[in-house]
């Protein structure tokens, strides 16, 4: 694992609002997020502000080091989404009820199943409804995006 100086950490952190790239939660919600490489440093990636994002531990467990998968709707061999090179909202929405994140492309299936954007959760609106407790806050997700 590379070693990320405090300015870049600082400089992903306030890039991304505080909140993961890969499921928008906040900060404030999981309480720890951790400084991951879009490319894997396996896979030659780099360690600079160009190849790093801020995500939440759930969604850095399941990502690891992969880069592609197969979309579940269409069987294709997709690559995973990036957040340095794509916009959140091509790829994913809201549920009606607002309690799960919807792949709406290839790349966003694919990245939804992946790291488990798919699975329900309480509805909450930030940050009135942000769980109190440290142990209850890793189960949730709140985004700080206005939902339709």
């Amino acid at each position: 694992m590379a070693y990320i100086a405090q300015t870049l950490r600082r400089e992903v952190t306030e890039r991304a609002r505080g909140r993961c790239e890969y499921c928008l939660t906040a900060l404030a919600v999981v309480v720890e997020m951790e400084i991951d490489h879009v490319v894997p440093e396996a896979a030659g990636g780099a360690t600079n502000a160009d190849n790093l994002c801020l995500t939440c531990v759930g969604c850095n467990g399941f990502k690891l080091a992969f880069q592609t998968g197969i979309d579940p709707e269409t069987g294709e061999h997709v690559p995973l989404f990036n957040p340095r090179a794509e916009r959140w909202e091509d790829h994913f929405g809201w549920s009606e009820d607002g309690t799960l994140v919807l792949g709406l492309t290839p790349v966003g299936r694919r990245s939804a199943v992946g790291v488990r954007y798919d699975q329900a959760r309480p509805p909450m609106r930030w940050p009135t409804a942000a769980p109190t407790n440290r142990r209850a806050a890793c189960r949730y997700r709140a985004p700080l995006v206005a939902r339709p």
